[in-house]
């Protein structure tokens, strides 16, 4: 059995501003952002969350896309405001799923596809995955991880995520 990383992060406190050049770096890069409220293909969201899940330490095989349709989307806590894609030359390269539960929103999913990893872009999707929660009104963000996913983990904790109340 795994001891999954649960961190969560305290959105009224969090201070956007530290994190903003990431979202400046990215634009300066010709990469936009958008919400699938905007984009709506489910089917390239699907693909490159499958993409991205691949590299979870021992995530097991992806959903089928049916699948995926009827766990991750047509939930309750699903809001397409809530899931930010990362956009160069129409092509999808990165995403940031976040689903809201009362006073509480989960990070269901953040990954970029590895091309274009190590400049800052799973931050500047975080950060507007935090700004997404503000604005649904929650005070906390929590996400779990496999405690091998290491990377993860280590951009949530510079982000102030801190281990989860028990």
């Amino acid at each position: 059995m795994v001891d999954w990383v649960k961190l969560e992060l305290d959105i009224t406190r969090f201070d956007d501003a530290s994190f903003e050049h990431y979202l400046h770096r990215a634009r300066s890069a010709d990469i936009r952002f958008s919400t699938m409220a905007e984009l709506g293909d489910r089917r390239a969201l699907y693909e490159l969350n499958k993409t991205c899940s691949a590299d979870i330490p021992n995530r097991g095989p992806f959903y089928a896309y049916d699948e995926y349709v009827a766990q991750r989307i047509d939930v309750p806590t699903y809001d397409p405001e809530g899931v930010v894609i990362a956009v160069l030359d129409g092509d999808w390269i990165g995403m940031s799923a976040t689903s809201v539960h009362q006073d509480e929103a989960f990070s269901e999913m953040t990954g970029v596809l590895a091309p274009h990893r190590g400049k800052g872009l799973s931050l500047a999707l975080k950060l507007l995955a935090i700004r997404f929660a503000r604005s649904a009104g929650c005070q906390r963000l929590v996400a779990f991880h496999h405690p091998e996913n290491h990377t993860a983990i280590a951009m949530n904790r510079r982000l102030g995520f801190v281990d989860q109340a028990r």
